[in-house]
């Protein structure tokens, strides 16, 4: 939403709740854009990152499947003797 300058003047308080409720509104003056009224996001605390992260890495390590070592992964190529089969 563009508003002027002189019509935010107006209606501020207005504007703001609009910010608030997520809106965000392009001040002009002249109609080119020179700021912008939005709302401020809330950074995240380090306690709800951490249990984010930790929540994702719990459910990340439900989904591991099992698969067969690496290191064993190409013995069908060589028989009993160690030489190609």
């Amino acid at each position: 939403m563009e508003v002027s300058v002189t019509d935010a003047k107006a209606q501020l308080t207005d504007l703001v709740r609009r910010a608030e409720a997520g809106d965000e509104i392009i001040l002009t003056r002249h109609g080119h854009a020179v700021a912008r009224l939005m709302p401020i996001r809330q950074a995240t605390d380090r306690i709800a990152r951490r249990r984010v992260l930790e929540a994702v890495r719990r459910s990340a390590a439900e989904k591991v499947a099992p698969c067969p070592d690496a290191a064993r992964s190409q013995d069908f190529l060589y028989d009993d003797d160690g030489l190609p089969g």
